[in-house]
């Protein structure tokens, strides 16, 4: 079915497509916007349920109301998600248990960072990452070929290297605005190059990346900080503890928010941490920290974004977890409802960023 024939049999009002992302009755030849699933947590290093991200918020999104006051025709733009690949989790899973293994052993002394048998599991599970990293990027790059957008649903934070690579062949320079409780600036962390903790290391390996505004922050390390302050303003950091003072000093949030989009150039990717959020809303994300944003904030910060002429080229969403507990999906669905309004807002103010949505 084309998507005018989709959008013409459809009631946005009723019991939505069973199966399909918020309900919608899209598939990914008549989409407009593709998402990538990518159920993957290797290098997670505190609790574990990520992988299953991309699960709870399909499952939770059935119960996303599709009308937004201020984006009329939000549900006619065209979204889907692509199947869950499964040769990708099972990889995952695999992989994990070597890296829960190592990070144990390492955090009782029992292995040595710098040693022989340490530098062999962690050239295993580089290689392992090094495959995701490549197969999000072959993905990314085949459905832009047809003329896709595209945005990532994660997994832990790791998991967007590869869709920024491929945004990276596409565009000459960009900006990245990170939505995040850590800076993720480690050069590694545990070993693994490519951890969580360090995607915006990794990402700012592309001359394309431009300039790097992160939001929310507020658990890092002296190494990161030093990388801000020595980037010569290409990573300009607003810590969350820094925000929340000059709230409390009277400065008004509208205002600091365009400041921060002032920061960004005229090309900006999203890459969306949910534990930039506050963990009230957030309790089964892998590293929780206190403090935070409201749900409300970020929807405004995201929304005077899309309004203000610069286009959203592309953007993911991580961290999303049910729990680590086996049965997770089938009792907790609080992390995956909050997960899926957020991707739904991001999906349709990508969408009013590049015109093909309009915003009231």
């Amino acid at each position: 079915m084309n998507k005018e024939d989709a959008i013409r049999h459809f009631n946005p009002d009723g019991a939505g497509a069973p199966g399909t992302l918020f309900g919608l009755p899209f598939d990914p030849n008549n989409a407009r916007l593709i998402i990538i699933p990518v159920p993957w947590e290797v290098t997670v290093s505190y609790a574990a349920g990520c992988a299953k991200g991309p699960e709870a918020v399909l499952k939770a999104s059935s119960q996303v109301d599709l009308y937004q006051k201020d984006i009329p025709d939000a549900w006619k733009y065209g979204i889907a998600l692509l199947p869950f690949p499964e040769k990708t989790a099972r990889l995952s899973d695999s992989l994990r248990r070597e890296a829960e293994a190592y990070i144990r052993k390492l955090e009782q002394g029992e292995i040595a960072e710098d040693s022989p048998e340490a530098a062999e599991i962690i050239a295993r599970i580089d290689t392992g990452c090094a495959e995701m990293n490549a197969w999000v990027q072959s993905e990314a790059a085949a459905w832009r070929s047809k003329g896709k957008t595209v945005a990532l649903l994660g997994g832990d934070h790791s998991t967007p290297l590869g869709l920024i690579r491929d945004l990276a062949a596409a565009h000459q320079h960009f900006g990245i605005l990170q939505i995040d409780a850590h800076a993720d600036l480690r050069e590694a962390y545990e070993g693994f190059e490519y951890s969580h903790a360090s995607i915006m290391y990794n990402a700012l390996k592309l001359p394309e990346v431009s300039k790097l505004v992160q939001v929310g922050i507020r658990d890092f390390c002296e190494s990161e900080a030093k990388m801000i302050r020595d980037s010569g303003g290409r990573i300009e950091t607003y810590f969350y503890p820094d925000l929340a003072a000059r709230c409390f000093n009277g400065e008004n949030r509208n205002d600091l928010f365009r400041e921060i989009i002032e920061k960004l150039p005229k090309k900006v990717y999203i890459s969306f941490d949910i534990d930039g959020l506050d963990p009230k809303l957030c309790p089964n994300t892998g590293t929780p920290v206190p403090g935070g944003f409201e749900f409300e904030e970020v929807n405004y910060l995201l929304t005077l974004l899309a309004a203000s002429g610069r286009e959203i080229i592309g953007f993911d969403l991580n961290e999303v977890s049910p729990g680590s507990d086996v049965d997770a999906l089938d009792h907790n669905d609080w992390d995956g409802n909050v997960g899926a309004r957020l991707l739904y807002r991001m999906c349709n103010l990508m969408a009013v960023s590049r015109g093909e949505l309009k915003l009231i």
